[in-house]
């Protein structure tokens, strides 16, 4: 029973309040469920209200056109006229003595015609018909007795010769009386209800199309607040404008970083040769050797921990709560997955995990068929699995304190050790029961945290803790009876010995105090590589690979904090980042390398590339506009100290500069010296809020620009950056850019009961095609350009774990660009046509026929650029001089794609002539058993549920 009164409430939208009465979470997350929940149900009300006083101000017009109608006729014995356009609807809804007896489908109608009859306008209706034609009289709907249906209304009215005979002459006279003192409010209420219930249906967007004398346009209301747009002088009839899918898909190619900050053990060498590791919600199978990269999509949320089975082919990999944009949850679970073919295995946990799983392990003794798992409950709830069969074994509670590690004794299979803050737990499995037993660190010091274990070859167990101590433990008397101390952090060489299985703890002498340098960070995860090597994931999010004695070099690496600035580079295959972590980095998307990285002083905010290419403008949390050389990377200016920059925009011909701050001003700045000269020109005033996005004319005359608050303003520039009151004078401007998120061609983007902060960032192709699109929903959307209907249909692609901060195309519209804001990654997407038919990657191939193709590297134009390492910068000559630019020619275009390729991802791509399928011709690059459980990046829909999911384990 309780089970179905949980689904109930998951249907009405309780779902927060009744998760949260089910677990054991505290406070915190119940008050932040309320509060969002409060909030969405004001933002409801602030629009109804809108909605109902517009409604109420045309119902009065209406009011008033049929009394002035009916004074006209009553001279000559009419009935009185009814106001046109379905409004008799409403006055007789108005009426208790008068119930109408239509069926539910008739009422429909007039809700139908109401709404249209809103969308219509007045002047337009004059401009066609003579006042009085345009009036249509409808008969009074038949009484209780009547037995005949009223006859439809028909174009032209009937002479009143023709009309039948009423059996109560004097009523409408009589009530039309009585409602005359009635306040509009009161008269309406019951028809501006079921508008009202129609526009719930339409939820918190509504949308009308309007006639004024200053020309058609467009109102969308947002927060209750109107906001208008014109249409353009070219759409001659809107109603004929549609909005449909782009043909263009999205494929992810590359992911740029990597979590160490927070996660351990997460980095493996696969015999493939590929390094497994995750960020955001992907996990990644990088080959170092051939650069290549494939991806593993199936999560919905952050990925937190990873284990390899020991067969070195399957991967269990578990994932943290989350919540979708309807606010429903996503739970927290496990996947088992196939390294080689992508395809998930299983599911496990959906319904059990609480806020996360934080650690896994497969067992070892018995060939992996069981997987222990500890969550980030606050008992940190301790279960053991038959993963194959989904079933749940036993389940015990843990400690209120963090754990850190698990892992099954390799030769024992029914003991099962756990260490964290402060603790080492020995567990004896035996069926449904686990029975604990503490270590005792006796004369030893207990430390603040035991961070890593591994076992000897004896059985004893190694671990090291954060005060840099070594201690071996007997499993039978889960005591401490020896030591190492080393000073320093010891998990790097724990975590060795717990992959190669070491028969001797002397081999840890061998080994600095201090391996790998500071600028890394510290060590997170280590594990065994190709011969001599090691791979090594730091706390700074590194991956490096090399010996301890020899020296390490960088495999992967990315930003450390939230990333919000991002810019592609005029002509050339590079674009840049800025985040909060200070690091201003230049990659290369086609060799997927970092070019240089460079420290700030402060927290950088967004970036614009001068048209040249040799400067960029960033733009930093407190005011500052810092200029930078891209090729000899040092700093040339500091601009406008004001409020915190939100955007900046450069001229089409990089003359003039506009940066949008959070005082409500868009200050103007004259660059000349390709980049390298700056002088204020003026300052943009009239905003009401922060400014949030901004775009130049072609003839950088004109600015356009969005606000906190939704408002759309347009600016003259040369004539003193004036305020463009009648903002119909700009509907026909093609812009050079699109990056605002609100206007004529791009407001289809919004979705239903949006804040209007759901969108963060949007970026026009330069073809003018297609519109990306980041949302805080962690999406990233596709929509065809111009976008210009409600509710416009896109192609949705989920790989963030966090809000998309921000998108942008390459110069060449063959890649687009997005970074995740608290997930700190970078990922690169490839454009490519709709295909005919997609062709289903082959789970069943051998290991080294799947290899051969997913490992294929992707042809690309080689780019320019300055040999660089980032340990080892770039000097600056003395004698340069700042007029030296790097080489501005455009490199070659890129060659077209084959008919048919293989993906990164291991799906093979057909031929882009023909429309898009159906979607049960999608193939799935992640999975072959169930389409529920496959999350492909080119999905169109959000990503589904696995509740319900049935997958068969592997024979």
């Amino acid at each position: 029973m309780s089970l179905i009164n949980g689904k109930c409430a998951l249907k009405n939208g309780y779902s927060d309040d009744s998760i949260s009465a089910a677990s054991t979470s505290d406070v915190q997350d119940r008050l932040s469920s309320l509060e969002l929940r409060v909030q969405q149900q004001e933002d409801e009300l602030t629009v109804m209200k809108a909605a109902l006083a517009d409604v109420l101000r045309r119902l009065a017009q209406s009011e008033d056109s049929a009394a002035a109608a009916k004074k006209q006729q009553s001279s000559k014995g009419q009935t009185p006229l009814r106001e046109a356009y379905s409004m008799s609807c409403i006055a007789n809804g108005s009426s208790s003595g008068r119930k109408s007896h239509r069926d539910s489908s008739t009422v429909s109608v007039s809700k139908k015609e109401t709404l249209s009859s809103a969308a219509k306008s007045g002047v337009e209706r004059k401009k066609d018909k003579p006042p009085m034609e345009g009036i249509k009289e409808k008969e009074e709907p038949p009484q209780a007795n009547d037995k005949t249906p009223s006859a439809p209304s028909t174009p032209q009215a009937p002479s009143p010769s023709s009309n039948p005979p009423s059996p109560h002459p004097q009523q409408p006279q009589r009530q039309l009386s009585e409602n005359k003192g009635s306040t509009p409010a009161k008269r309406f209420l019951p028809t501006a209800m079921q508008f009202l219930a129609v526009l719930e249906q339409r939820l918190n967007i509504f949308l009308s199309s309007n006639f004024s004398t200053e020309g058609e346009y467009i109102k969308m209301f947002m927060r209750g607040r109107p906001i208008t747009m014109f249409i353009p002088s070219d759409v001659e009839n809107y109603d004929d404008v549609r909005t449909e899918l782009p043909p263009e898909r999205l494929k992810l190619e590359w992911v740029y970083g990597y979590r160490g900050r927070d996660c351990r053990a997460n980095v493996y060498l696969l015999p493939t040769g590929e390094i497994v590791y995750f960020i955001a919600s992907v996990v990644v199978l990088f080959n170092y050797e051939e650069r290549t990269q494939r991806h593993y999509l199936g999560h919905t949320d952050c990925v937190k921990c990873l284990a390899v089975h020991p067969d070195k082919i399957r991967i269990a990999t578990g994932q943290i709560a989350g919540v979708d944009k309807d606010g429903r949850p996503l739970q927290p679970h496990v996947r088992v997955w196939d390294s080689v073919s992508l395809s998930t295995l299983q599911i496990i946990g959906l319904g059990t995990f609480e806020r996360g799983v934080g650690s896994l392990a497969f067992s070892k003794a018995d060939s992996g068929i069981h997987l222990s798992v500890i969550d980030d409950s606050n008992e940190h709830m301790l279960t053991v699995w038959d993963w194959q069969k989904k079933s749940k074994i036993a389940e015990i509670k843990t400690t209120n304190e963090v754990v850190l590690a698990v892992e099954f004794h390799p030769t024992d299979a029914n003991t099962i050790v756990t260490c964290g803050k402060s603790h080492i737990f020995f567990w004896t499995w035996s069926g449904s029961s686990l029975t604990r037993k503490q270590g005792i660190f006796g004369k030893y010091e207990k430390p603040k945290f035991v961070q890593c274990l591994a076992f000897l070859n004896n059985g004893d167990i190694l671990t090291g803790d954060s005060g840099g101590i070594m201690l071996i433990w007997t499993r039978s008397t889960a005591e401490a009876h020896t030591h190492t101390h080393t000073g320093t952090d010891i998990i790097s060489t724990a975590n060795i010995l717990k992959d190669i299985l070491h028969p001797r703890i002397n081999i840890l002498l061998i080994f600095p105090s201090s391996p790998v340098p500071d600028q890394y960070g510290t060590i997170r995860a280590v594990a065994e590589g190709k011969g001599e090597q090691f791979l090594v994931g730091t706390s700074r999010n590194f991956i490096l690979r090399g010996t301890f004695n020899d020296g390490f070099q960088v495999e992967v690496q990315g930003h450390t904090d939230e990333l919000w600035g991002l810019a592609a580079h005029p002509f050339k295959e590079l674009f840049l980042t800025c985040a909060q972590d200070r690091q201003v980095c230049l990659w290369n998307s086609v060799d997927h390398t970092l070019e240089w990285t460079r420290l700030l002083d402060e927290h950088g905010h967004c970036a614009y590339f001068h048209p040249s290419g040799s400067v960029v403008a960033i733009g930093t949390h407190s005011g500052n506009v810092v200029c930078l050389h891209t090729l000899y990377f040092f700093f040339l200016a500091f601009l406008c100290r004001a409020d915190n920059q939100t955007s900046l925009c450069l001229s089409s011909d990089g003359t003039l500069l506009a940066v949008g701050s959070h005082d409500n001003f868009i200050y103007l700045y004259t660059v000349s010296d390709k980049g390298r000269k700056y002088s204020r020109y003026g300052k943009c005033t009239g905003h009401s809020s922060y400014i949030t996005h901004l775009d130049w004319s072609p003839d950088n005359k004109f600015i356009m620009s969005n606000s906190g608050d939704y408002e759309i303003l347009y600016w003259d520039i040369p004539n003193g950056c004036k305020l463009i009151r009648n903002r119909s004078e700009c509907k026909d401007i093609d812009w050079a850019t699109y990056t605002c998120v609100l206007g004529y061609h791009v407001f289809g983007v919004w979705p239903e009961g949006s804040d209007g902060t759901d969108i963060n960032a949007l970026v026009r192709s330069h073809n003018r095609k297609v519109i990306a699109l980041a949302d805080d929903f962690c999406k990233v959307h596709l929509f065809q350009y111009p976008c210009s209907r409600p509710k416009a249909p896109s192609h949705k692609y989920s790989a963030h774990s966090s809000h998309v901060t921000n998108v942008s195309f390459m110069q060449s519209d063959s890649h687009l660009i997005s970074t995740g804001g608290k997930d700190m990654s970078i990922m690169q997407w490839r454009l490519v046509e709709k295909t005919s038919s997609l062709v289903h990657s082959d789970s069943s191939l051998g290991l080294g026929v799947s290899l051969m193709h997913n490992s294929t590297p992707r042809t690309m134009p080689s780019v320019p650029s300055v040999p660089h390492t980032p340990t080892e910068p770039l000097p600056v000559p003395a004698s340069l001089p700042l007029s030296t630019q790097p080489d501005t020619n455009t490199p070659p275009p890129t060659p077209p794609e084959p008919l048919h390729t293989v993906t990164s991802n291991g799906q093979q791509d057909g031929s882009p002539e023909t429309p898009p399928p159906s979607d049960e011709a999608t193939s799935p690059s992640d999975s072959t058993l169930s389409p529920k459980d496959s999350l492909e990046p080119s999905d169109d829909t959000a990503t589904p549920s696995d509740e319900g999911t049935i997958f068969n384990p592997p024979l």
